[in-house]
Order: structure tokens, then sequence, then C-alpha cells
């Protein structure tokens, strides 16, 4: 099978991009706990604002993974001028797509009155998502490039930009959260109003590190847009079942949370601060799952079954090595990690049992992120898509609100639902990946699915 020579190359790829990924998330992380040190009442309105504003944002993502994976075809088919071109298009979706976002948030606090929210959280929340909304544009804008750069096996410059903008949002969350240098103390909204800046910066730092760094003409970046309406119909061809995988993964993450809104402010920043930790870890395994989709989609592009195979599996064991270390940390240290992000006992005394929850679902929820990038890979998207369905709309939602509300399991109960679910869809799409793998040198070769990147 040749599995030894892809681990070097795998982990050269997914650690950079996993940095980059957790950076994002720390980036809310650090928000949440440097809220929490305000208040219970200032970190649930933050909580309950990512209930529409993560969906918003990965539906974002989503529709732009496309990139990653036609820059993967293109270099791996030796047609890198192609690669310019796929970049240029990205980023006009990827504009249009966070003008249209941001417009969606401002419905945040009637959207949250709607799903039956208190008055008072529902305002709260809606406010703070007004503000992250601001930033929506920016921060797909640098997704769109640091896919271009990943698919090009360059995750470094994301991953800088982040350490940066990580720093940069710590001391502007402490001059907006707590009215620092003059400023009015904003709380929750000097949370949203800094991360809203920071994504602006990263696009900012990876476009020049683009045009600054990047052989204009070996990739051919220009802004002809030759054979871009061709392009973008492959993109987008792309991109809408992995933005609606996106959507249903995340859309019933936060029916979660809006379940744990309904059991009070204590329930919903305990479970908040769990989901955190659990998204955090996450990006872990998107590292590995972005490493399965280039290397997959190059191994496809090449018409090599084998490799595809062990592309993938290489990168689901990798990542399952390492999330299982964090697993066992969430476990142990439940009560630390709650403390981290409250000062409230309420808030510790449901947080710490709910965080050890959480650990038992990161294995299954990292693997099936893993396999996922793999089956991207070769652009087998919609299957993937069904089977999120299925986990986390037909397990896990029926699983939390019945043991979570109606038989008054709380936040526990509830991140119980989660790990259920993530175990169906680990195992649902790993049975899919074992039979495509098996197929990918005869119908699984992307570039045949999707032709040449230019037309």
């Amino acid at each position: 099978m040749g599995w030894k020579p892809h681990i070097r190359p795998t982990l050269r790829l997914a650690v950079p991009v996993m940095l980059a990924r957790l950076g994002a998330l720390l980036l809310v992380v650090v928000d949440s706990a440097m809220v929490g040190q305000v208040g219970g009442s200032e970190l649930a309105y933050y909580g309950l604002a990512g209930a529409p504003q993560v969906p918003l944002l990965l539906v974002g993502i989503g529709l732009l993974l496309g990139i990653v994976i036609l820059t993967a075809q293109a270099d791996g088919r030796g047609e890198a001028d192609n690669c310019g071109a796929v970049w240029c298009v990205g980023l006009v979706h990827a504009l249009f797509y966070g003008v249209v976002l941001a417009g969606i948030c401002q419905l945040g606090e009637w959207f949250l009155l709607s799903t039956g929210q208190s008055s008072d959280l529902a305002a709260g929340a809606g406010s703070v998502l007004i503000m992250l909304g601001w930033g929506l544009p920016g921060m797909l804008l640098y997704i769109a490039t640091i896919g271009f750069l990943e698919g090009l096996h360059r995750p470094l410059p994301g991953m800088v930009a982040m350490i940066v903008a990580n720093l940069l949002n710590v001391g502007l969350n402490w001059v907006f959260i707590y009215g620092h240098g003059g400023f009015v103390a904003m709380g929750a909204d000097g949370a949203a109003l800094a991360t809203a800046i920071v994504r602006w910066f990263l696009f900012v730092a990876v476009l020049v590190y683009v045009l600054a760094r990047i052989d204009r003409h070996h990739y051919g970046i220009n802004l002809t847009f030759n054979g871009g309406w061709a392009l973008g119909k492959r993109l987008r061809r792309l991109g809408y079942p992995m933005a609606l995988g996106h959507g249903l993964e995340s859309g019933a993450f936060s029916t979660v949370v809006l379940f744990a809104g309904l059991l009070g402010s204590a329930a919903v920043s305990a479970f908040t601060i769990a989901l955190n930790l659990v998204a955090m870890i996450f990006m872990v395994a998107l590292g590995f799952g972005t490493a399965a989709s280039v290397r997959v989609a190059n191994a496809a592009a090449r018409d090599d079954s084998q490799q595809v195979a062990a592309a993938g599996w290489v990168a689901a064991m990798l990542a399952l090595a390492a999330l299982s270390i964090f697993a066992v940390a969430f476990v142990t240290f439940s009560g630390f990690l709650a403390r981290l992000f409250s000062v409230d006992p309420l808030v510790i005394a449901v947080a710490a049992p709910t965080i050890a929850v959480a650990g038992l679902a990161l294995i299954p929820d990292g693997m099936q992120a893993v396999l996922v990038g793999g089956l991207r890979g070769m652009a087998d998207v919609w299957p993937a898509t069904g089977i999120l369905l299925v986990s986390f709309w037909l397990v896990m939602v029926p699983l939390a609100y019945w043991f979570g509300v109606v038989r008054n399991g709380g936040a526990e109960a509830l991140m119980g639902a989660v790990a259920a679910a993530a175990v169906v869809a680990a195992s649902l799409l790993a049975c899919r990946f074992y039979m495509r793998s098996k197929q990918a040198g005869a119908k699984g070769d992307p570039t045949t699915a999707l032709g040449d990147t230019q037309s």
C-alpha cells in the first residue's frame, strides 16, 4: 500500500493547517474567556450569538473549500499556471458571500426571539452578532487565500498570520471589553468588535504575502479571469454540497445551543465552554482533513488508486493518535478547564461534567472530519452531506432535546447526544471512504468529473 511515505508529507501539511485553524477558533475561545471574567450574562450573550453566526461562517467556508481542491488538482496535473485563476475567482465568490452573510447577521435579535429566547438574551446576543457580521467578508477573503496557498502545499503563511492575529485580538479585547485606554467598556460587544477587526487584518496579511512572495507568472496570477465563468461553476459545484454539509452540521450544533438556552444562562454558558473546547480540538482534525483533501486530490489527479487510499487512511490514523491525547486530558482535567472560562461557581459546577462528556465526543467527531476531507479530495461530496444530515439532525438533535430538555438532563446530556451522533457519522463515513477509495482509479478521479480548471 505504501503508507509510510505519506506520514511526513501529511504532517508537514497538516500541522501548519491545524495551527492556523486552531488560531481561528482560539479567537473565539479567548473572547469567551475574557468576556467570562466580566460576568455570566455577557458570556451568555457571546455564546448565544455564536448559534447563528457559526453556521453562517461555516457555510461560507464550505462554499470556498473547492479552492483547495481545484488548486491541488491543477498543481497535481502539472498545470500550475491555472492555479492563479482559481484564487482570483475564489476571491470574487468570497467577497460576495461575505457581504450577504454580514447582511443576514443584522437580523440576529429577530431570529433569536423567534426561537423562544428571552428578550434580554436576544437583545444582548443580537448586538454581538451585528458586530461579528462586519468581519465576515474579511474572514472569507482570508479563507479563499489560504485555501489557494494550502492547495500549493504552502500552509505556513496562514499559520503565521493567525498567530499574529491572536496576539492582536488579546490586545484589542483588553481595550474594548474592559474599557482600557480611555475607551468605554463594551463587554461582549467589545469582544465582537475586536474579532471583526482581526478578521480583516488576516486577509490583508496573507494578501500581501501572495503578492510579494508567489511567482505570479508561474501560477498565472492576474486579473484577466480567463475561463472564470466556467471555473466559477466548478467551484460552486464543489462548494454547494460542502456548504450544505457545513450548514447541516453547524446548524444542528447551534440548535443544541438553543436547547441549552431554554435551560437557563448557566446551562448555555456551560455548554458554550464545553463546545468551544471541543471545537478547538476539532481544528486538529480539520488540519488532518485538509491534508487528506490535498493529498488525495493530488493522487486522484494522477489516477493512482492505491495512493488515494493510503493518503486518506494515514491522515485518519495520525488524527486518531492526536485526538486520543486530548480526550484523556478533557476527562482528567475537566474542572480545571471549566475554571479557565468562568468565575461563576454555578457555571463551573455545570461545565465540569459537561467537559468530561465532551472528551468522549472528541475522537469520533474528529475522525468524521478527516474522512470527509478524504472524500472531498475525490470530489465525492454529496454522499458525505447525506451522512451528516442523518447523523446530526436525525440522531443528535432529537437525542439532545429528549434527554437534555424533556428529561432535564441539562448540558451534560446535550453533550452526550453530540458524542452519539459523532460515532454514527464516523462509522458511516469510514465505510464510504473505504468503498470509494477502491474505485478511485476507475471512477474517482475528480479531474474527470470536473473537467479542466479553465475553459
